[in-house]
């Protein structure tokens, strides 16, 4: 379906400028009301992050929502991954989710999760922007939504993030550096480790509403790695802005990303006997996944790049876990969506059953060299279509032949083009991504001049 709205992750932009503008959320709160309200009462869900706008958009979503007779419950700053557990165990008819995720602080949006804590079907996504263009009433006054906030919200999750983990295990003996990324895991990762038994020492753990993913969390962990090291730490521990991606350090200071954190989880899965079937990676995961995933007699197939199609491909299989280069993590056998913080637990899950380090579990797997660059694109086109472009990409691919791959991907979240090159060697990856991402730079800047 082609949708006016909702992009690959809901709707999201900057702060002030269409759609993320306090009238449009007000009738998008009301659109969706209005749709879920068809079956009769309802009662929606709504956490934020920590960003300054998320009290103006959850104001107006309360406004529309409650306009459109429905209910609303508000947890305030709850990771994205707890708002989905909640949608279920609250038995709302949905949740909604106001977060830019890794975004900074001036962009916010909008996502949605259905009553099951999954994404919304298609069709109540084309349902909520077709009622956008019908005009906004209210309900009679004595049918008006009602709101309250969920005092428990966070000892919740805490609960629930514990009870992915064995009872008897502990964490005890292992010094973590924790980096919420200045978001919305800031009052409830800690907890989780600490109670679990670990040390923890917390980085980018004290919001103010404009400090979100502000040189910390999983999108730059390079305060994390320093801190490790300097800290004596096991190892760190990285989220972003809304809980949902995860990175980690090992104990040298090195970074083990989500390719490498999804080879540790289903090597350690499959020695528990718990693996359902295979590995789903995305067309940005690195071949050494594949192969090291293959070695173990694993299948693994690709989904296009995003969670939900992560999700779509796991369903597909009837698999049980996938994931993102980025740290995206989906651990289908414990929920619904990708959860930065459950992932993190199975894998320190997986280093106390092995007596493992970090840093001895990741050289299972061998990354082929990689490089991305990311160049803006001015105008929102198809990129393989310009054939100034497709010679450029026949060009590098003539040369790396069947010693590498060549992506070109507009993101779904940024007004970008990511360009990839993976090969053999990491001097020629890197000349020759430079080299594609100049002259798409340039083909694309001549569509604007």
């Amino acid at each position: 379906m082609s949708r006016k709205y909702f992009g690959t992750d809901g709707i999201r932009g900057e702060v002030g400028q269409f759609p993320i503008t306090p009238d449009f959320v007000l009738k998008l709160g009301w659109a969706a009301g209005c749709v879920f309200a068809r079956e009769g009462r309802s009662k929606i869900l709504i956490g934020k992050d920590t960003r300054i706008s998320g009290y103006m958009f959850e104001s107006a979503l309360e406004a529309g929502l409650s306009a459109a007779g429905v209910d609303v419950l508000l947890t305030g700053p709850m990771p994205t991954p707890a708002v989905a557990y909640l949608t279920r165990t609250f038995r709302a008819n949905a949740g909604i989710v106001i977060s830019a995720s890794h975004n900074v602080f001036s962009d916010n949006g909008i996502k949605f999760f259905s009553e099951n804590g999954t994404k919304l079907p298609d069709s109540v996504e084309k349902a909520i922007e077709a009622q956008m263009d019908i005009a906004m009433t209210t309900v009679p006054s004595a049918e008006l939504g009602k709101a309250r906030r969920v005092e428990d919200a966070a000892g919740r999750y805490i609960e629930f993030c514990k009870g992915t983990l064995n009872n008897h295990l502990s964490l005890k003996g292992m010094r973590i550096v924790l980096d919420c990324a200045n978001g919305a895991t800031y009052h409830v990762a800690p907890k989780v480790l600490s109670e679990l038994g670990a040390d923890v020492i917390e980085i980018g753990s004290s919001p103010d509403g404009i400090n979100i993913n502000d040189g910390c969390g999983a999108t730059d962990t390079a305060r994390l790695e320093t801190v490790v090291k300097g800290e004596q730490a096991d190892l760190g521990i990285a989220l972003d802005g809304d809980g949902d991606r995860l990175m980690m350090v090992d104990h040298r200071g090195e970074v083990v990303d989500g390719d490498e954190l999804l080879f540790i989880i289903a090597k350690a899965w499959q020695a528990q006997g718990t693996m359902q079937g295979g590995v789903v990676g995305t067309l940005m995961s690195n071949l050494g996944l594949e192969q090291a995933v293959e070695r173990l007699g694993l299948p693994f197939v690709r989904a296009k790049v995003g969670d939900r199609y992560v999700i779509e491909q796991l369903k597909a299989h009837d698999w049980v876990l996938g994931g993102e280069s980025s740290g995206h993590i989906v651990c289908g056998n414990l929920t619904t969506t990708g959860d930065g913080l459950v992932a993190a637990l199975q894998v320190l899950k997986a280093m106390h059953d092995s007596g493992q380090t970090l840093a001895e579990l990741k050289a299972g797997m061998h990354k082929m060299p990689q490089t991305m660059i990311n160049v803006a694109m001015p105008v929102r086109v198809d990129v393989m279509q310009q054939s100034d472009v497709q010679e450029a990409v026949r060009a590098v691919e003539a040369e790396l032949g069947s010693r590498g791959r060549v992506l070109l991907r507009p993101s779904g979240t940024e007004p970008v083009v990511r360009v990839m090159v993976e090969g053999e060697s990491a001097d020629e990856v890197e000349r020759l991504c430079r080299q594609l991402s100049e002259n798409v730079e340039k083909a694309l800047g001549a569509l604007v001049s």
